[in-house]
């Protein structure tokens, strides 16, 4: 405990995630306890579409790594940019529980037996075991996924990394789709909450968006000069 005291020490801002589990956490699980019969169901035709496959389990697994490792890396190199990850990251679990607790929700997507048997089934199985089909809206896996991608293509220290924000992006899509894959998520939860990361990537990444949009009309008035 004292190495782990040390490692962290003159890093203070790391413990606004604790801080902020302390205030989240009762919170959902109140609601995973009083949200289980009475709430909108969410679906989309598109859901009856997609086959399930337990093998993106793999990857809704890795979001837990990537998570911790988005967030530290940023604790320890990019402390500006860990603030601006931790605003956009705390702000959706946020509207997440009062979208919950104004309008509850959840799916009936879970396949009634898995098709095999094997590991990754297994893996789907305690998934279910763990977590509820309600409280799903917007998904806090897709969300939070962009949310760590973002800290990491912003992360001053990756700057030059095209190979690493490359890979983060793979990882990213990767946790996307097994929300859907593993019929853990609606495809409406999906959208939900990548509109939601729309809203809030330019309130909380505010710097990085005007200068995202000023480099595109840069380029847009290049494209018209050559035009001309």
């Amino acid at each position: 405990m004292d190495h782990i005291r040390k490692l962290f020490e003159g890093r203070k801002s790391f413990w606004l995630v604790p801080l902020y589990a302390a205030f989240y956490i009762p919170w959902f699980i109140w609601l995973e306890k009083h949200v289980t019969t009475q709430y909108y169901m969410i679906h989309m035709a598109i859901d009856d579409i997609i086959p399930f496959c337990e093998y993106f389990i793999v990857f809704y697994f890795i979001w837990f790594v990537y998570m911790i490792a988005a967030v530290v890396l940023c604790v320890f190199t990019d402390r500006k940019t860990f603030f601006k990850s931790f605003a956009f990251i705390a702000s959706g679990m946020t509207i997440f529980l009062v979208i919950s607790t104004l309008f509850p929700n959840g799916h009936g997507l879970r396949p009634e037996s898995f098709p095999r048997d094997n590991i990754f089934t297994d893996l789907v199985a305690f998934i279910y075991r763990a977590d509820t089909s309600t409280n799903i809206f917007p998904s806090l896996h897709v969300y939070n996924a962009i949310g760590a991608h973002l800290s990491i293509v912003f992360n001053k220290c990756l700057k030059s990394r095209k190979g690493v924000k490359a890979f983060s992006l793979f990882i990213c899509v990767g946790i996307c789709l097994s929300t859907l894959f593993v019929k853990q998520h609606s495809m409406f939860d999906v959208i939900g909450a990548v509109v939601l990361s729309m809203i809030m990537y330019p309130i909380c990444f505010r710097e990085e968006y005007r200068s995202f949009v000023l480099s595109r009309r840069e380029r847009r008035t290049e494209s018209y000069s050559r035009g001309l």
